[in-house]
């Protein structure tokens, strides 16, 4: 959830009352509550209010301040917003005029206060039969969301006083409570009973914002849309009861419809005589059956028969359009090839046929189930693997040898091609990784290494590294290239100070330089990357938590300056729409606009705060070595951020012949589905899974990648053993290409990775296997050739040529080994 904190003034000064800086309240609404948690106990009440900010230019903003807040401040700020709300119509040339502050910072604070301006758009659910409560939630411009408004209109001041004051109403006692009870005037103005407390907000939205609703999904309003916008949000869609529509106009619908009379249904159009249905602008069949909510109270039995009669109406709509359409004479050399499910809606006698539907799994309205369906089976899968390992391990060890070898991969079937090939086995040994000691061991006393650099490679490829200590930026540093292995500790300190150099003079391009830092292409460049590295990894304590670090090291006379010119937020004085920062946060975006700097060419693309983050967490904030480890991650995930794509094209094209090749079921299937594009693979490869494993799973992911210990494409088959870990589900339960994608996404943060490691290692060597094995058949075929042509000239005779269809492996494939 992103807190959202407004200051405009510095907290060093008192705040001065100026005519730009004073805000006028101009709507307010209490009990407006936001839900931290799923428990109840949690919520916060609030006032959701809208804010005019007095100048010469004015701003409006929408506000939220919690309860508390107002509690610190008195009753005479009470009284402000209870007077404002207890007064339905304040316009803004009103002299009865009401002056708040906006609430001051706190950290564990949900307040927040925007510009209508940043607004993006409103997702708005009013209260239903599930749902009391009707709520609103606000998206900004930046990709942000607020946290979500439930309006408690049943505890409301506005809204349980919605009559004038009655003689008898006042309490016979003198006590007074509070928040104090409201006091009537003849300026307060009854709303009426039938709004809720988000319409009564978009009404006065309405007042300051255009607000267009979307014809494409009814709950989102869009405030101040773009031209595209409109264009994309107003295109018309048929609403529920339109085939009905069209076929009650029709002369068919009354000749030889197939369906009986006492089966169609009845006109879902309320009587003339009835009162208006505020419902009956909704699409949908529940919704227009619904009573109006301003008849009185109903009895239990009455309710219950309203609800049973709404989905009755749903279901015999549902029906009789289906009936309908596929009984008609022109549809009848089209039924044939639908799928069975559809072909069971219509027989002889057009009567409807539940039970076959159900049994079929139905078309297009259970992608969703079928979706749950295949995440369950994958739980139950997974369970069952890992109850099968442990029972594996409390097994003796003279079963080790027996005929039945049962590995840490379960059941994983290879090629029929492959099948009279020796199986390969993962060398994997995470359980022991690389520690200080050993690392030790590997160098002698002058710094030089006693083991090659390949073997290194091996050994942390096989075990990874220990997390404990300070080894891991150390072995990093080797694996990226950023140190030289072959080398002395002195040759190497010399060689980093070089580079620490080196990068110092990147950075003095732009950190106190005014006329480039103020230069339009950087504003723009530091707002992309101020935004990235706000949302990234907040979960890291040095992202979570305020940081009490130098960032330059200065005089004190020069501090201020270089200060100002090392923030890369460009709007400081705007960060209401934006998550809050800390040194930390600013450190990581000044590496990377050093990297903008730095690599001019390709410059700073979406998606690279994602890969510098955990650098900079597992180095511990050193700056200058976080540059240097990410510069060079880069120059191997380069290819993934081409403004063209042409580097992610090729290798989501390369994956989808290694899925041909080592898998041509799944390679079908997928082909059926639509789905070779592997879209749902994109985000994997783009950011090497930096968001399906958890963050400590992620760098050992991205040091085993980074020793290349099986090439630099290994991330294409660890994106394969995921794909083979869930081909069964995939295969069995998922028809429609969104399904695979929505699977696939959800698939985030439930991958185990040791296991994934060890299936990437076993496709790997089975793949080498097989290229090696069809080489070597083609070899033979091409000698069975020359030796047939020498036999049939001398001999005259042809004899049989073994009949093998070799599949065909690409260069893009061999690139691979």
């Amino acid at each position: 959830m992103v807190e959202i904190k407004h200051s405009d003034i510095p907290p060093r000064e008192p705040p001065k009352v100026e005519d730009e800086d004073r805000y006028r309240l101009i709507y307010s609404k209490s009990k407006v509550y936001v839900n931290p948690t799923a428990y109840s106990r949690d919520n916060i009440p609030g006032f959701v209010a809208l804010v005019k900010r007095e100048a010469i230019n004015p701003l409006y903003l929408l506000a939220w301040i919690p309860e508390s807040l107002l509690n610190e401040k008195g009753t005479s700020e009470w009284d402000k917003f209870i007077k404002i709300e207890e007064n339905a119509i304040i316009d803004d040339e009103s002299e009865d005029i009401v002056l708040i502050d906006l609430p001051s910072q706190r950290a564990e604070s949900y307040a927040f206060s925007v510009p209508l301006t940043s607004i993006y758009s409103l997702i708005v659910h009013p209260p239903t039969l599930s749902s009391w409560y009707g709520s609103i939630g606000i998206n900004l411009i930046n990709g942000d969301t607020l946290p979500t408004l439930h309006f408690h209109d049943d505890e409301s001041r506005s809204f349980t006083l919605q009559s004038p004051k009655t003689t008898g109403s006042a309490g016979t006692n003198g006590a007074t409570s509070y928040p104090p009870p409201p006091s009537y005037g003849t300026s307060h103005v009854p709303k009426p009973i039938t709004s809720w407390g988000g319409e009564d907000l978009l009404a006065r939205l309405r007042s300051y914002a255009y607000l267009l609703r979307s014809t494409l999904q009814p709950t989102l309003f869009l405030v101040d849309p773009s031209k595209k916008d409109i264009e994309v949000h107003t295109t018309q869609i048929f609403a529920d009861d339109a085939v009905d529509d069209i076929l009650g106009q029709s002369s068919y619908s009354n000749s030889h419809s197939p369906v009986p009379a006492h089966r169609r249904p009845r006109p879902l159009s309320s009587s003339p005589q009835q009162p208006p249905n505020p419902y009956s602008n909704r699409s949908s069949v529940l919704h227009r059956s619904l009573p109006s909510p301003t008849s009185a109270a109903q009895s239990s039995s009455q309710a219950r028969a309203a609800l049973l009669q709404s989905f009755s109406n749903i279901t015999r709509a549902t029906r009789h359009a289906a009936q309908n359409i596929l009984s008609h004479p022109l549809a009848k050399p089209i039924v044939p090839h639908l799928p069975d499910p559809v072909k069971s809606l219509v027989n002889a006698n057009g009567e409807w046929e539940w039970g076959s539907w159900v049994e079929k799994g139905g078309v297009g309205e259970f992608e969703s189930a079928r979706v749950y369906l295949a995440r369950w089976a994958r739980i139950v899968a997974e369970e069952g693997e890992r109850a099968r390992r442990r029972e594996a391990q409390a097994l003796p060890s003279v079963y080790a040898n027996g005929d039945e070898e049962s590995s840490s991969l379960g059941v994983f079937e290879l090629l029929h091609s492959t099948v009279n090939l020796p199986t390969p086995k993962s060398t994997r040994d995470p359980s022991h990784p690389v520690d200080e000691h050993m690392w030790e061991c590997w160098f002698a006393t002058d710094g030089k290494p006693l083991i090659p650099f390949l073997e290194m490679r091996k050994e942390v490829f096989r075990r990874g590294i220990s997390a404990k200590g300070t080894l891991r930026p150390k072995v990093w540093s080797f694996l990226l290239g950023v140190h030289q292995w072959d080398a002395t500790t002195e040759e190497r300190n010399r060689h980093w100070e070089k580079k620490k150099k080196r990068y110092h003079e990147v950075k003095d391009e732009w950190c106190g330089v005014p006329e480039v830092f103020d230069r339009q292409d950087v504003i723009d460049e530091r707002h992309r990357i101020d935004v990235d590295c706000r949302r990234t990894d907040r979960s890291q304590p040095l992202f979570s938590t305020p940081a009490q670090i130098s960032s330059i090291d200065l005089d004190s006379e020069d501090h201020d300056f270089h200060r100002r010119y090392s923030t890369i937020s460009p709007n400081m004085n705007d960060i209401g729409a934006q998550s809050p920062s800390n040194e930390h946060i600013d450190r990581l975006a000044g590496i990377l606009l050093t990297y903008n700097f730095y690599e001019k060419e390709l410059g700073y693309v979406q998606g690279m705060s994602d890969l510098c983050a955990p650098i900079y967490v597992a180095t511990s904030a050193d700056e200058e070595l976080t540059f240097w480890c990410f510069a060079q991650f880069m120059e191997r995930m380069k290819p993934n951020f081409l403004r063209d794509q042409s580097g992610m094209k090729k290798q989501l094209s390369t994956l989808q012949q290694l899925i041909q090749v080592m898998d041509p079921e799944l390679y079908r299937h997928l082909e059926k589905v639509d789905g070779l594009n592997l879209f749902f693979c994109f985000r994997w490869i783009l950011i090497a899974f930096k968001r399906e494993f958890t963050f400590d799973d992620v760098l050992r992911l991205w040091e085993v990648l980074w020793t290349d210990y099986y090439g630099g494409h290994f991330v294409l088959f660890v994106a394969l053993a995921i794909l083979e870990s869930h081909r069964d589900m995939i295969l069995r339960y998922l028809v429609e290409f969104d399904e695979i994608l929505k699977y696939c996404n959800e698939l985030s943060m439930t991958i185990e990775l040791d296991t994934t490691l060890s299936q990437a290692e076993v496709l790997f060597l089975s793949f080498s296997q097989l290229v090696e094995d069809i080489d070597r058949r083609r070899n033979e075929k091409e000698a069975a050739s020359s030796a047939h042509g020498l036999r049939r000239r001398a001999t005259g005779k042809q004899p049989a040529l073994p009949n093998a269809n070799l599949v065909h492996i690409s260069d893009d494939l061999r690139e691979l080994l």
